[in-house]
């Protein structure tokens, strides 16, 4: 059954299952826009401690581990959001 537009008509299963699937893909963009900004932050604070102190790769890890850490931690969080 459709409109004369050749559109479902209001309210159809399709259009309701559309809109329900919509949370669950802003939730995955969520953690993957969360995981890859803690990463990033890591990164450059890594970067930044490297150019203060002049102790190349060790800031660098240090703001990878953080980075990553605060990841997971961000991402378990929004998580639990849904359980």
């Amino acid at each position: 059954m459709t409109t004369a537009e050749g559109e479902p008509p209001k309210g159809s299963d399709q259009e309701k299952s559309t809109v329900r699937d919509l949370p669950g893909a802003v939730a995955f963009a969520a953690m993957g826009t969360t995981l890859a900004s803690c990463l990033a932050a890591g990164v450059l604070l890594g970067l930044y401690l490297d150019h203060l102190w002049h102790v190349a790769p060790v800031g660098l890890l240090i703001g990878i581990v953080l980075g990553t850490v605060a990841a997971v931690v961000s991402v378990v969080q929004l998580v639990r959001r849904y359980l």
